[in-house]
């Protein structure tokens, strides 16, 4: 008996064809955006740009003339100056007392809003509203409204008691812009907090309450850690706002009676002292502070999503 093999049958050849490259695939995939990224970079970018080199020059806009290149002296002078390093303390008093302020707050309320009642909807669309107002209109209501010595709310409610007739701008100025400031975060903390409550494991707080776990024991050791990463962001994104924060200040107070903060002073410098270089200088470090603080709050918004995909 002898092997029979059959010769293999010749497949015509297939023309080779050559696939498009990774990198080209890439770019056809990204080149949809490059219209938007060409936008972002020369509205955003290159005036920064020329932020930073302006920075670098003693140039006075009264005296073009005068302009010599002076390296990082203004940086020194907004460092070493009074005033300015009294702006930068009260940026940072005014950012620390509305984002702690605000949170607390909007914890209570995202608290008080994870129950269920009759009417939530309504009264949480009342607690949104003052996030949804224009800056400065918000910053005129509180001036006029509400702090007017002679016809503001605060002061009518106060005769109606026989109370005092303080004038709330010029005796507690830091105090009444913060006010205003965290009446209209709250909303924005209550939102992020609400968020947080919402996704909370239930029956891990089902199975705490047969273990006899109180409330306040529920929200110490179960709530409170939970939302841990919540409180995180909405620090973070509100200091980002209040570090940046001009329109209540010149406002309310118009940077006097120790008010003014770094945005205001750099506004001042620029439309007033027309020390364009020294105002550049304070915008720099305005910038390169909420860079800090807005790629802190970039991790933490990364690590809520790879919490999330995690659970899921």
């Amino acid at each position: 008996m002898t092997a029979t093999t059959t010769a293999p049958v010749a497949t015509p050849p297939v023309p080779a064809t050559r696939p498009p490259s990774a990198r080209l695939r890439a770019w056809a995939t990204r080149a949809p955006l490059l219209p938007a990224l060409i936008f972002m970079i020369v509205v955003t970018q290159l005036p920064f740009v020329a932020t930073l080199v302006i920075s670098f020059f003693d140039w006075n806009s009264l005296y073009p003339d005068a302009r010599h290149f002076t390296g990082l002296g203004n940086y020194q002078e907004v460092l070493t100056d009074a005033d300015l390093r009294h702006s930068v303390w009260t940026t940072v008093l005014l950012t620390v007392a509305v984002v702690l302020a605000s949170l607390v707050l909007g914890l209570v309320l995202a608290l008080l809003l994870d129950r269920r009642f009759r009417g939530r909807g309504f009264v949480r669309t009342l607690l949104i509203a003052p996030f949804l107002v224009v800056p400065v209109a918000a910053a005129l209501l509180w001036k006029h409204v509400l702090y007017n010595p002679e016809y503001g709310l605060l002061n009518g409610l106060l005769h109606y008691v026989g109370g005092p007739q303080p004038d709330w701008i010029s005796n507690t100025p830091l105090l009444a812009v913060e006010a205003s400031l965290v009446w209209q975060w709250t909303p924005f903390m209550m939102l992020i907090l609400l968020a947080g409550l919402q996704s909370r494991d239930q029956e891990q707080i089902e199975a705490a309450r047969v273990d006899g776990a109180s409330d306040w024991q529920i929200f110490v050791h179960l709530t409170l850690p939970h939302l841990r990463r919540y409180l995180e962001l909405g620090a973070l994104l509100g200091s980002i706002y209040i570090v940046q924060n001009f329109d209540a200040v010149f406002t309310i107070t118009s940077g006097g009676l120790g008010t003014a903060n770094l945005p205001y002073t750099v506004y001042q410098s620029f439309y007033q002292a027309h020390e364009n270089g020294l105002a550049s200088a304070a915008g720099v470090l305005v910038v390169i502070g909420s860079i800090v603080i807005a790629t802190f709050a970039l991790r933490v918004v990364s690590s809520l999503f790879r919490e999330e995909v995690s659970r899921a």
